[in-house]
């Protein structure tokens, strides 16, 4: 009982002295008058108005801002720079960046050190970059709205949020527009990326050198690419829609040892899923729709899984680039193929046959759509059958030993299927800008 005393006040002496709260209102140098003025773990509340931008918060402050409080960094360098560790900022509208690629502009910088850095609820519009994450550990940017520059060149527009060499990194529910890349990570780790929305882009998702990460539950409409993994292993890419997009849907590309599962990929994309030179992937549960080609796999990838996903209504369904017999099944449970005519005389949901996508019969059927009618027929039937024991005919490719009998359904929310609709038919008018998604060296 004697060392209760001591005990309590090692406690006491422990906490934080009670931060206290400034209200800041607008005026020349106001805020970062009222910065330099303040005292680590202080609340800056900032009234209505406008501040000028090009501030540096290099100790732990809060800054909350009023409805219609604006940082405007009128046109030079970054608005606001986080350059200490347990930083909120929450409310702004930031906008007014400079435009120096070499330097980075953005809306928002965190910079290293500035670890746990919490940027909530801003909207930030009109930046060369609009969150840049550049080095501090465990941030947390959320909620936030992100409008990047409309440049006529694509490639010179800076990305919606970037992330270099962040660990612990959270990005969730925030909503990208225009501007480069929604996400472009770098030589990170350990981020997750999760429940944002991302329209008019280049890449929605842009992954390089960034391991052991997630991005789920995430949202691409009408964006030249979805989700780019790219030089990356360890990344789980779950549960994801990408619609309307242009070129691909997902792409792997030097990408080992990924979760790419529960993903949904429909809109007229020239490819859903493309594989290239990836290893050691489990592919499963997604659900291809409607695109040139279902999925393009080449470049010597091996061992990788795919089971359980539903191959709908492809031009083609399966591009694939080699001579190998390649088995697409895991366990007894293989994919399902809309062009499949098949049998399930048992009822256990799998298709009485092997089926082999992208046969000869297959090129009748996708360049002559009304030749789908024949499907079932005897003469179709017989072609197919004479591939089978005569494999000579199309030597190696993909095979299904156990197809599935039913598609797996994903469903789209009422209000993202009416953004959906509203990009329906873009890319049919030629609206490309000046990238070149399938030059994998220019990424």
């Amino acid at each position: 009982m004697k060392t209760l005393p001591a005990l309590i006040a090692i406690l006491l002496l422990s906490l934080p002295a009670w931060a206290g709260e400034i209200a800041v209102a607008p005026g020349p140098g106001a805020l970062q008058q009222a910065i330099a003025g303040a005292s680590p773990g202080d609340v800056l509340s900032l009234g209505a108005g406008h501040y000028g931008g090009g501030i540096t918060i290099d100790k732990p402050l809060s800054l909350l801002g009023a409805k219609g409080a604006e940082i405007d960094g009128q046109g030079q360098g970054t608005v606001v720079t986080i350059a200490a560790p347990d930083v909120t900022l929450r409310g702004f509208i930031v906008t007014g960046s400079g435009i120096n690629g070499q330097q980075l502009d953005a809306g928002i910088k965190i910079l290293k050190g500035a670890d746990r850095a919490r940027v909530e609820d801003n909207r930030v519009i009109g930046n060369l970059h609009g969150i840049d994450i550049h080095g501090g550990k465990d941030a947390q940017v959320t909620g936030n709205e992100i409008e990047g520059t409309r440049n006529p060149k694509m490639n010179d527009r800076g990305n919606g949020i970037y992330v270099w060499n962040s660990p612990g990194a959270l990005v969730a529910n925030n909503s990208v527009r225009w501007g480069r890349d929604g996400i472009f990570a770098n030589a990170s780790r350990e981020n997750t990326f999760r429940d944002n929305v991302f329209r008019d882009l280049r890449f929605a998702v842009h992954y390089m050198y960034t391991n052991d990460s997630e991005v789920a539950g995430n949202i691409s409409i009408g964006n030249h690419l979805g989700y780019a993994i790219m030089f990356s292993n360890k990344v789980a890419v779950k549960d994801n829609l990408s619609l309307g997009d242009r070129s691909n849907g997902v792409m792997l590309n030097y990408a080992n040892n990924a979760d790419i599962s529960g993903n949904l990929v429909r809109g007229g994309a020239q490819k859903c899923l493309f594989i290239y030179n990836a290893h050691k992937n489990l592919i499963y549960r997604n659900r291809f729709e409607g695109c040139g080609i279902g999925i393009h796999f080449t470049a010597g990838s091996e061992r990788n899984v795919l089971t359980e996903n539903s191959f709908i209504g492809n031009r083609e369904q399966v591009k694939y680039v080699g001579t190998k017999h390649v088995e697409w099944s895991f366990e007894g449970r293989g994919n399902y193929w809309s062009d499949h005519p098949a049998f399930d005389l048992n009822g256990d949901d799998i298709a009485d046959g092997v089926f082999r996508p992208n046969d000869l019969m297959d090129h009748v059927l996708w360049s002559q759509p009304a030749a789908a009618l024949l499907t079932g027929a005897p003469a179709v039937q017989l072609v197919r059958w004479s591939q089978k024991n005569f494999p000579a005919t199309l030597p190696g490719g993909v095979l299904d030993s156990y197809p599935l009998m039913s598609p797996r359904a994903i469903d789209v929310p009422p209000a993202v299927a009416a953004m959906e609709a509203a990009v329906a038919g873009r890319w049919v008018q030629g609206t490309y800008d000046d990238i070149d998604v399938e030059n994998l060296g220019s990424h």
